[in-house]
């Protein structure tokens, strides 16, 4: 589960978790910067080299035929030079290829929509929990004005077993909403992308609160038939920025093996993970997350690159999980009850500011333009080293990305990221209108804004886009992606039969 909760109060019973997140770009640390830049000078030699050759190669090609004789005879009773020469390039084109990462394209990718009969309007909710017997009148009104203002809308879905009265949840329901939403999702891609299933060499799947044994990744590799040396992980209980990490992870393989396509899928399951108490703090999971999945196709083939939509540009993962309280801000445990939820603490938003704090500050170096990177590090440093009294310059991350995919986790987050990095309302349209129509689905969201972008006709070549994701742990992940070309939505998007009539016009 991510820290998606916003504050509410009902009969009386106020949750303390602020609204608001910390103003983390007014408290920016220094160490996390260097971690921007020791990734500059890792590369350095990398981006010397290359504008290098360049030099050289605009010099050859002004020469003119008895410039280049001159230099011809030159080398010819020059021996040594000649050698030195030419080892120099050997050398340098060696190290560039040997330390230039391989291109990671992004093929294409798919999410899953559930079936109409599956969604769940605010009324039939509400009559549900109260028909269960489990919560008290306090915990319904409670979970009534969470609903309300939550940024949900009236078509989100829940799974099969919670439309029973009572409802039926059990491993073996677990499991086919697992698979209705894992299936949906690959059989599409395959469609879309006439893989063969036999081509995969990397499967990654995330699911944080449901694990069976055989694995999720197990049920891929059964329903599939996928090839017996296939490199597959499962990854569980990482909260809903696992899908960056599961991004991260297959890029990582795509780096060690060659020529090869890596399928990830990253979804959530409910089905065994909705809360029947009536303990506050873990009530607001119920009121928030929706079935939904995504499935993405990655590869390092080149050939790959003319059909690609994007090629993936940077990963920047931060851990705060060595702090206690960042570590228990989101826990899975049971009430006085006995029974299980997932509980909030009191100090979740203030982590949260934290976490993203340390992660766009080490993103900043990697995406800003040089003349935002200086105006930054020159207030920072003036600040930090001389006392001075001066307001530190806030990096315009508009200069670096032309979309902005922010996990749908809740209305108050969303809201903060807009005002904290100056995004005007259509950067974070995709997210709240992803949040109306599907939910908060955990770490599939940024996969349904990123869609939502396509189906808006709003991704054009060469834009870049920021997916960043926050969860238990405390973890904050971002990717970079970059069109590879005008990108139009893939057959069956989710958004195909409604995206005209986004945006609505949310309640305040």
């Amino acid at each position: 589960m991510s820290s998606s909760a916003s504050s509410a109060s009902a009969g009386g019973v106020q949750i303390h978790t602020s609204r608001r997140l910390p103003d983390f770009l007014q408290s920016v640390n220094l160490k996390y910067v260097k971690l921007g830049y020791h990734y500059l000078l890792t590369h350095f030699f990398t981006l010397l080299l290359v504008p290098s050759m360049a030099v050289i190669i605009v010099q050859a090609s002004q020469m003119n035929p008895e410039e280049i004789n001159q230099l011809w005879l030159h080398l010819k009773y020059n021996l040594v030079s000649v050698i030195i020469c030419s080892a120099f390039l050997v050398f340098g084109s060696t190290v560039y290829i040997m330390t230039r990462p391989r291109s990671v394209y992004l093929v294409d990718y798919s999410c899953y929509k559930p079936p109409e009969h599956l969604q769940v309007k605010y009324h039939q909710f509400m009559e549900h929990s109260k028909l269960t017997g489990d919560f008290d009148e306090s915990s319904l009104e409670f979970q009534r004005k969470i609903l309300e203002r939550s940024g949900l809308g009236e078509e989100t879905y829940a799974p099969e077993a919670m439309h029973y009265i009572p409802p039926r949840p059990s491993m073996a329901a677990a499991r086919e909403e697992a698979e209705q939403v894992m299936y949906g999702a690959l059989d599409n891609l395959f469609a879309n992308t006439s893989i063969k299933p036999k081509d995969i060499g990397i499967l990654v799947v995330n699911c944080s609160l449901f694990n069976p044994t055989p694995s999720l990744s197990a049920m891929i590799v059964n329903k599939y038939k996928l090839r017996g040396n296939i490199k597959s992980f499962n990854l569980g209980g990482m909260g809903c920025s696992a899908g960056v990490i599961a991004v991260d992870l297959a890029k990582d393989m795509l780096q060690v093996h060659r020529n090869t396509c890596a399928v990830v899928v990253s979804t959530e399951n409910i089905t065994q993970n909705w809360y029947f108490g009536n303990k506050k703090s873990m009530l607001i999971p119920n009121c928030l997350f929706r079935v939904g999945g995504a499935a993405v196709l990655l590869s390092n083939k080149s050939s790959d690159r003319r059909r690609a939509k994007y090629k993936l540009v940077h990963v920047v993962r931060t851990h705060r999980g060595a702090d206690d309280k960042a570590f228990r801000c989101v826990y899975q445990e049971q009430d006085d009850a006995g029974k299980t939820g997932v509980s909030l603490s009191k100090d979740l938003m203030a982590i949260a500011g934290g976490a993203l704090k340390t992660n766009i500050t080490t993103l900043g170096p990697l995406v800003l333009p040089i003349s935002e990177q200086l105006l930054f590090f020159a207030t920072l440093v003036a600040k930090k080293f001389f006392n001075a009294k001066v307001k530190p310059y806030i990096p315009d991350f508009k200069l670096a990305f032309d979309h902005f995919c922010i996990h749908a986790g809740g209305r108050a987050v969303i809201d903060e990221l807009e005002k904290n990095l100056q995004l005007l309302p259509i950067h974070v349209e995709a997210s709240r209108m992803t949040l109306h129509r599907f939910g908060n689905t955990s770490s599939s969201s940024i996969w349904y804004e990123l869609a939502y972008t396509e189906a808006k006709g709003r991704m054009r070549r060469g834009n870049r886009v920021w997916q960043i994701a926050f969860g238990s742990g405390f973890k904050c992940n971002s990717a970079v992606w970059q069109a590879l070309r005008n990108v139009t939505p893939s057959p069956n998007s989710p958004w195909e039969d409604c995206i005209h009539k986004y945006p609505v016009q949310l309640k305040l």
